[in-house]
């Protein structure tokens, strides 16, 4: 399986439906990749609105 970018939250899995926010728009075309670790304490968290530690991308498309 390949990896798939929720274009709603910009979060990765490899999954059919993202476990983030429950949506089953997802795209393998992606760029750009970020790993949030600490939400609450990390500035990119907080200006990409990301509430769950994961891997995200940066653009969807």
């Amino acid at each position: 399986m390949t990896d798939k970018a929720c274009r709603m939250c910009h979060f990765i899995s490899d999954g059919s439906i993202c476990p983030n926010c429950n949506e089953s728009d997802l795209s393998d075309d992606f760029s750009g990749v970020v790993v949030i670790i600490d939400p609450e304490g990390s500035a990119i968290a907080r200006a990409m609105k990301v509430k769950m530690k994961g891997h995200y991308a940066l653009r969807v498309r």
